[in-house]
C-alpha cells in the first residue's frame, strides 16, 4: 500500500488505467473511460423526466402517511423536492464542464479530499445496490396483488433478479432505450392518475364518495408531531431519489451541454409537479389508518391502487400494478447501472484496485457489474430470512443516508471548486455556451443546511422512534447505520492513506474537461435561435 498521491484523477483510458497502481495511489489517466457515448439527448431528456419515478412514489409513500399523516407526507415531500433542484443547479455546473461517469466521487477527489471521494462512491455504491434488493421487495409486493402469496416469495426475487441481468447482459444502447419507454410510461401512468383522482376527489366511481379533507382533521394531518414529519422526510429521499443519475448519463452522453442544462430545469418541475400533486391527491383519498398501507395488517399495496379500489373503478388497478412493475424493473436497471458505474469509477481513480475498472469492447463494466450483483443477491435473498417490511426499513434507511450524505458532499465540493476557479483566474464560465448557476452559492448552501436537518433527524429518530420513547439498540443503528459506516470510511481511508486535502490553487481544472465541439455549438445556436413556443415544446416533447 502506498501513499495517495496529489496528482488529480482524470477520466480513465479505453483500457483499464494508464498503469497500474495500487490502492489509495491516485494516478494520472487519459480522457477517456472506455464507456461509449451511447446516450442520446433525447433519451436522457425523457429519462430526467420519468426517470426516478418508482416504486417510492407508487408504493412507500403508503409509510409516509400511516405514520406521519398527510400533512407530513405533503411537507415532507416538498422540502426533499427543494432539495433536488439545489442539488442539480450545484453538481451541473461541475458536471457540464467535466463529464466524467464518476460525477460527484471525481469532483469530491478532485476538488477536496480522496477520503471524501471513496466515502461518497462507497456509501453510494452500497445505497444504490441496497435501491435494487428494496426494488425486489417492491416486485414481491405488486405480483403478490394478484398471486396472494400461493407462490414462494423466492421465486418472484429470482425472476426480478433474472430480468436484471439480462438487461445488463445485452449493450449499453438496450438499457437506454428501456429507461426511455419506461419512462413514457411512468409518466402516462402519473398524468392518469392525477386526472382520475381529481374525479376521485369530486366522487367519481360506482362506489366513490366526496371527499371533504376529512383525512386532515381530527389530528390525523400530522401525526406523531415531528417524528411523524422527520420519518416523513427521511422516506420521501428514498422516494424522490438521487436525481444525480443524469450526471452519471452525461458521462456517456453525446452532448453533455445540453443533455444536462434541459435536465436541470425539467427534474425540479417533474418532481415538484409529479410528487407534490400525486401526494397530495393520496392524502386526501386515503385515511392514514387504512389497512393495507405498506407495513400495516392484511395484504400491502399501493396508495394509488386503493384509492381507485376505494371507488370500485374495476380494471384500472390491475393496469396501474402492471405500469408500477415497470416502474419498478427501471428503477433497479437504473441503480444497478449507477452502482457499477461509481464502482469503475472509484478503480479508475486509484481509490479501489485498478481491474475493478475494466471495460469491454461494448463498453459495459463487467467486473464492477459481476460485483455490484454479488452484493445484490445478497441483499434481495435477506428478504426472506425475515419480515419484507423489516428489510425495507433498514434498506431504505441505508438508501436515504446514502443519498444526502452525498448531497452534502456535492455542497462542500461546489464551495471547492469555485474556490479552484478564483485561486487560478479561470475563465471556465467565459467560455462559449458555458452553464453557471444564476443564484449560486444559493444551492449549496441550502444542501449543507439540510443535510445537517437530515443527519439530525436521523440521530434524533434513532434514540427515539415511533411508538418508542425509549432508545434501543435496534433503532440506533437502524437509523444511524448508514451515517456511521460513512465517517467511519472516510476517517478510516484518510488514516490509512494519509490522503492530503486539495489546494484549489494547484488542483487539475484541465484532465477531463471537455470543451464544445464544432457540431455542439450548431446545436446550440439553432437553440437558442428558435422561438420561445419551439423552446417550450422542446421540453415537454418525448421523441
Amino acid at each position: 500500500m502506498s501513499q495517495a498521491k496529489d496528482t488529480k484523477v482524470g477520466i480513465a483510458s479505453p483500457s483499464p488505467v494508464d498503469e497500474e497502481s495500487e490502492i489509495g495511489q491516485v494516478t494520472t489517466v487519459r480522457n477517456e473511460t472506455g464507456f461509449h457515448r451511447t446516450f442520446t439527448p433525447r433519451q436522457i431528456h425523457v429519462i430526467s423526466l420519468g426517470g426516478q419515478i418508482g416504486a417510492g412514489l407508487f408504493i412507500s409513500t403508503g409509510s409516509n402517511l400511516r405514520d406521519g399523516g398527510p400533512g407530513s407526507l405533503f411537507l415532507g415531500f416538498a422540502v426533499v423536492c427543494s432539495c433536488v433542484w439545489a442539488v442539480l443547479n450545484t453538481v451541473s455546473e461541475m458536471t457540464i464542464a467535466f463529464p466524467t461517469s464518476g460525477n460527484f466521487i471525481d469532483y469530491a477527489d478532485r476538488f477536496v479530499d480522496p477520503a471524501l471521494a471513496f466515502a461518497a462512491g462507497f456509501s453510494m455504491w452500497i445505497g444504490w445496490t441496497a435501491i435494487i434488493a428494496s426494488e425486489a421487495t417492491f416486485f414481491s409486493v405488486i405480483v403478490n396483488y394478484w398471486a396472494r402469496e400461493r407462490v414462494h416469495e423466492g421465486v418472484w426475487l429470482t425472476i426480478f433478479l433474472v430480468l436484471m441481468f439480462i438487461i445488463f447482459s445485452l449493450p449499453n444502447v438496450v438499457f437506454g432505450w428501456f429507461e426511455y419507454f419506461t419512462a413514457i410510461l411512468k409518466i402516462l401512468v402519473l398524468i392518469i392518475f392525477i386526472i382520475v383522482g381529481v374525479a376521485l376527489v369530486f366522487g367519481a366511481g360506482p362506489e366513490g364518495t366526496v371527499h371533504h379533507g376529512e383525512n386532515w382533521q381530527d389530528g390525523q394531518a400530522f401525526l406523531h408531531g415531528f417524528k411523524g414529519f422527520g420519518n416523513s422526510v427521511l422516506l420521501a429521499i428514498l422516494a424522490i431519489g438521487d436525481n444525480t443519475f443524469t450526471g452519471f448519463l452525461a458521462g456517456e452522453s453525446k452532448s453533455p451541454r445540453l443533455s444536462v442544462a434541459h435536465a436541470v430545469f425539467l427534474i425540479p418541475i417533474r418532481v415538484s409537479v409529479f410528487y407534490l400533486i400525486s401526494v397530495a391527491l393520496i392524502g386526501i383519498l386515503i385515511s392514514p389508518d387504512n389497512e393495507n398501507l405498506l407495513g400495516s395488517s392484511g395484504v400491502a399495496s399501493s396508495p394509488f391502487v386503493i384509492a381507485i379500489n376505494q371507488a370500485g373503478i374495476p380494471g384500472l388497478p390491475d393496469f396501474l400494478n402492471v405500469a408500477i412493475i415497470f416502474a419498478v424493473a427501471a428503477i433497479a436497471a437504473e441503480s444497478f447501472f449507477i452502482a457499477s458505474r461509481i464502482l469503475q469509477s472509484m478503480a479508475h481513480q486509484g481509490l479501489i484496485p485498478a481491474w475493478v475498472s475494466k471495460v469491454d469492447s461494448r463498453g459495459r463494466p463487467r467486473i464492477s457489474l459481476g460485483i455490484t450483483a454479488i452484493l445484490c443477491i445478497t441483499l434481495t435473498y435477506i428478504n426472506l430470512s425475515g419480515e419484507g417490511i423489516t428489510v425495507f426499513n433498514w434498506l431504505s434507511q441505508i438508501a436515504s443516508t446514502g443519498y444526502f450524505m452525498v448531497w452534502l458532499v456535492i455542497g462542500i465540493t461546489s464551495f471547492r471548486f469555485r474556490a479552484a476557479l478564483r485561486a487560478q483566474g479561470d475563465g471556465l464560465f467565459g467560455e462559449v455556451y458555458a452553464w453557471k448557476c444564476s443564484i449560486w452559492p444559493v444551492p449549496p448552501g441550502w444542501l449543507v443546511v439540510c443535510c445537517g436537518f437530515y443527519i439530525g433527524t436521523s440521530f434524533y429518530l434513532a434514540l427515539y422512534p415511533i411508538g418508542s420513547d425509549t432508545p434501543t439498540a435496534y433503532y440506533f443503528f437502524q437509523y444511524m447505520f448508514g451515517t456511521i459506516l460513512i465517517v467511519f470510511s472516510a476517517v478510516a481511508y484518510k488514516l490509512i492513506y494519509r490522503t492530503k486535502i486539495r489546494d484549489p490553487a494547484t488542483v487539475d481544472l484541465q484532465t477531463g474537461r471537455r470543451p464544445l465541439g464544432v457540431e455542439e455549438v450548431k446545436e446550440l445556436d439553432e437553440y437558442a435561435a428558435m422561438p420561445a413556443w419551439r423552446k417550450f415544446v422542446s421540453f415537454v416533447q418525448l421523441w
